[in-house]
């Protein structure tokens, strides 16, 4: 009888002895146990991984058990993260599996915890999470294997600072917004609704105004700027009707409101439904006191997810959401101290509270102007921009990770690869090109980075300012200090100069980007990762790993200056660069210059449409896609896709 070959003997047999230890020694972070995750953590696992870290913010819900295979109906409201590291680990005990139920942009995940990592997987379907792990990334100088998928299409890439384009070397699609007038008064589709609730209604009552909501456009142009006026007026009586949150009375106010008194002065506007169905309004009390039946069957109704409640059912659900949200928010203001802003709930697509609400305030909103209602199943999808999920991609682009990984494990970083998977392509169903090079001007990886050590108690901006950046880096008075999205520091901005950083909101392991604005030979941005220092030392801030300026002349700074764009004749473009043109299918036809192979892409985002952008071949020509199969010398036989 042939006695069982072990995992590690299957492993060495298929990758050789030096792979398969450098796999066994590898310690891995994987960000997101969802769809993609699940089938990586299961591929990861059964390679041999010696320790995989988990970390993932959600909990299972019932629409993720139909793809996200490590999980059962008993494990819904569990966190992911945990789950997976119990079902992973039966697959190969010898794996060490440890799980973060927690996000990922906490402090706790900084960039000194990056940076024991051997490399990091992202399974992630969150455009500003894929951002944030690919900064910290490039910060802590470890490899990123980047994944995602879109229906039937699929993406992998490998980013390595210095080496290959990162994340955002190309742009990316923002999400779509709508014309305030077009969500506020005339809505024609589904989506206007939800986006109301979404945006407008929720955030109102609790959360930040409309007018500061990003998915309804305020720009001048919009259609009739007296009707944004009248509209600005409502948002003041909603502000006014949510001093009553709290009291029997509030969701009559809040009901009557928008679906009444707001409904009654658009039918007043005659003009406006000459050619369209004018709404009809809704009263709170002609709806809710015949219900009494519809409201003892208000936990059989909120446990309909997927089928779509009638007039009753939505005004049920919206009063008794209204009322959870409201004691939530109670909860949350009692809990901060007087000088500390207002508690605001935004919508959360796995949040119970803010999606029944948003369902009941976007259906009842469809019942008025006559639009097509959803289930809460739709609405999570549409609120939540979810693009629906395949299985067997995720599997697919699961693998195509780790056969990337063993290139990523050896260093061989010039032979990865960036993989699309593209079902309605014509000629294959994966194609490849070789990386692409960094964007020298791309905002998050054509910078420098470095580590700085602060004394957060004595530290001021104008030590960095004055005493570090311009006498040590040798910075001209032209320059400009962020932190994130604030100005801290410009030649006209210097009343910060005397605070302390840590007034400035600014605590270890936050971001500093210094931005030279000299008009004759600026240096690239500078992006500083702050550290806390414990060492007593006369300077409050002190550069690691800077080359020092020489002694007695003017100082020289490490930092390079930006590289003069290449000039190009007119009417020719650079070599190696294809175009990307729109199918009828939603993917990409890619034609190379001069004209070559046509395949189609998806650029993989948590959007439902794909961006176009430009991708340039590193060597100037697209690579012909063969197989060339090598003996590696050791026992295993490699399968190169060069």
């Amino acid at each position: 009888m042939v006695q069982a070959m072990s995992h590690d003997q299957f492993n060495r047999q298929s990758l050789g002895s030096p792979t398969n230890t450098m796999v066994k020694e590898a310690r891995i972070l994987m960000v997101g146990a969802g769809g993609i995750g699940c089938e990586l953590l299961k591929n990861l696992v059964l390679t041999g991984f010696g320790e995989i870290h988990i970390v993932d913010l959600d909990t299972i819900d019932l629409s993720n058990l139909n793809r996200q295979f490590l999980f059962r109906h008993e494990h819904i409201k569990k966190s992911k993260a945990l789950v997976a590291k119990e079902a992973a680990h039966a697959f190969n005990p010898n794996v060490k599996l440890v799980a973060h139920h927690a996000n990922i942009k906490d402090a706790e995940f900084n960039v000194s915890w990056f940076r024991g990592f051997t490399m990091v997987f992202n399974a992630l379907d969150n455009l500003d999470a894929r951002r944030h792990v690919n900064k910290m990334c490039l910060a802590a100088n470890v490899p990123l294997i980047e994944s995602g998928t879109t229906g039937f299409n699929g993406q992998v890439q490998v980013i390595k600072k210095g080496v290959t384009a990162c994340y955002d070397c190309s742009p990316k699609e923002t999400p779509k917004s709508f014309p305030v007038c077009t969500i506020r008064s005339t809505p024609s589709q589904p989506i206007h609704c939800i986006v109301w609730g979404k945006s407008y209604l929720l955030s109102e009552v609790f959360g930040a105004s409309e007018d500061e909501s990003a998915e309804m456009d305020h720009s001048e142009d919009s259609e009739n700027a007296k009707e944004i006026e009248k509209l600005r007026q409502e948002s003041q009586a909603l502000k006014n009707i949510k001093q009553a949150m709290g009291t029997p009375s509030f969701p009559q106010l809040l009901f009557d409101k928008v679906y009444q008194d707001d409904i009654n002065r658009l039918r007043s506007m005659e003009e406006m439904w000459k050619s369209r169905r004018p709404p009809q309004s809704l009263s709170y009390a002609k709806i809710i006191e015949p219900a009494v039946d519809v409201e003892t069957r208000k936990e059989q109704i909120l446990k309909a997810g997927q089928r779509i409640w009638n007039l009753e059912e939505n005004a049920i659900v919206f009063k008794d959401s209204l009322e959870r949200l409201s004691r939530r928010w109670s909860d949350m203001k009692s809990a901060v101290d007087g000088n500390s802003a207002e508690p605001i709930i935004t919508f959360d697509k796995d949040d119970e509270d803010t999606l029944d609400f948003v369902t009941a305030s976007a259906n009842l909103r469809s019942i008025v102007f006559g639009i097509e209602s959803k289930s809460r199943f739709d609405v999570k999808q549409m609120a939540g921009n979810i693009i629906p999920a395949i299985a067997t991609t995720n599997a697919i682009v699961a693998g195509l990770c780790v056969l990337q990984s063993f290139k990523v494990l050896r260093g061989d970083f010039s032979s990865t690869k960036e993989i699309f998977l593209s079902p309605f392509a014509s000629q294959r169903l994966i194609s490849s090109d070789r990386f692409r090079p960094p964007n020298p001007d791309c905002p998050v990886c054509s910078v420098a980075q470095a580590q700085v050590m602060v004394d957060m108690s004595r530290a001021t901006l104008g030590d960095l300012v004055e005493n570090f950046l311009r006498l040590e880096l040798g910075y001209g008075d032209e320059i400009v200090v962020n932190h994130g999205d604030d100005l801290l520091y410009d030649v006209e901005e210097i009343d910060n100069l005397a605070k302390k950083l840590d007034e400035l909101g600014i605590k270890p392991d936050s971001f500093l980007t210094i931005i030279d604005e000299d008009d004759e030979n600026p240096r690239v941005n500078l992006v500083l990762n702050v550290q806390e220092s414990t060492a007593s030392d006369e300077k409050p801030i002190k550069g690691v790993d800077f080359p020092p300026a020489p002694s007695g002349d003017e100082p020289v700074s490490p930092i390079p200056r930006r590289k003069k764009p290449a000039q190009q004749p007119n009417g020719h473009r650079a070599e190696g660069t294809d175009t990307i043109a729109a199918n009828g299918n939603g993917t990409a036809a890619v034609r190379s210059d001069p004209p070559g192979r046509k395949r189609s892409i998806s650029e993989v985002e948590d959007l439902e449409h794909p961006p176009k952008r430009a991708k340039t071949h590193p060597n100037g020509a697209p690579t012909d896609g063969a197989i060339v199969v090598e003996d590696s010398g050791d026992g295993a036989i490699v399968i190169d896709d060069d």
